[in-house]
């Protein structure tokens, strides 16, 4: 399994010095985290990561390739095996759930028909949705479209997964649950995932490796058992996030 690791990762929007020299190693097999608060920079570090948006400085590797030196159709092999849970699901309204499944494997695979449906299938049983592909995203309920959007981030079976605020508007049952679909995929599919999310319960339930942004910097990283190991230890604004979640005492 290659590794995902970026490098001194700087980006502005206009005048506006959004994320700061960023450096980080993610781990294959984990469920590693970007925390941090609202507007800290989170998203657009994700969104430089996987391409929807071009750095001014700083590297992406995946395993040995800087990804943002590659040409249109290198970045498409590469594309080919990353899965995206936006944070809205992005379902195409027009489409049923089976079509949205089945979106990725028609766009990079030359499967058959038969082949394709035999995937989304397995997927949306994977994510407890079988029998779904007839539906309509209208039809469906925000935690089970966002399901839906894991079972099709997962349709290729790809070797990095990226999830954006996946709880964001969810239930506490249902976000457990979709915590508890991300650990699992990743542990069985042994991907490097990439979560994004403020959410600290997340964090505790299904975070390894945590990067932790302030202000468009990388402030901490490290394990969670470190992080709860070395509360004292940690930089303020950490610890005042931690304390904010409820999660260490004020």
């Amino acid at each position: 399994m290659s590794q995902l690791r970026i490098e001194h990762i700087s980006k502005w929007f206009g005048r506006q010095h959004v994320l700061h020299d960023i450096s980080f190693t993610f781990q294959p097999g984990q469920v590693n985290m970007i925390i941090g608060p609202s507007g800290c920079g989170k998203t657009v570090l994700l969104k430089c990561i996987v391409g929807l948006i071009t750095p001014e400085e700083g590297k992406v590797y995946f395993g040995d390739i800087n990804f943002l030196d590659l040409s249109p159709e290198e970045k498409r092999n590469i594309l080919r095996n990353l899965g995206m849970l936006f944070q809205s699901s992005a379902l195409f309204d027009s489409m049923t759930v089976g079509e949205n499944v089945a979106f990725p494997l028609r766009v990079f695979t030359q499967q058959s028909e038969a082949e394709i449906q035999d995937r989304v299938a397995y997927c949306l049983e994977r994510v407890g949705l079988a029998g779904t592909q007839e539906k309509y995203p209208a039809q469906l309920s925000g935690g089970m479209k966002r399901r839906v959007g894991l079972a099709r981030a997962i349709a290729l079976n790809p070797q990095y997964l990226f999830c954006d605020e996946p709880n964001s508007g969810l239930d506490p049952l249902t976000a457990r649950r979709i915590d508890e679909l991300i650990q699992e995929l990743t542990e069985e599919f042994h991907t490097t995932t990439v979560v994004v999310t403020h959410d600290l319960k997340s964090v505790m339930d299904m975070g390894q490796r945590i990067l932790f942004l302030y202000e468009g910097r990388a402030e901490w990283q490290g394990s969670k058992e470190d992080m709860l190991r070395e509360i004292a230890a940690l930089p303020s604004n950490l610890q005042a996030f931690l304390k904010a979640s409820g999660l260490v005492r004020a």
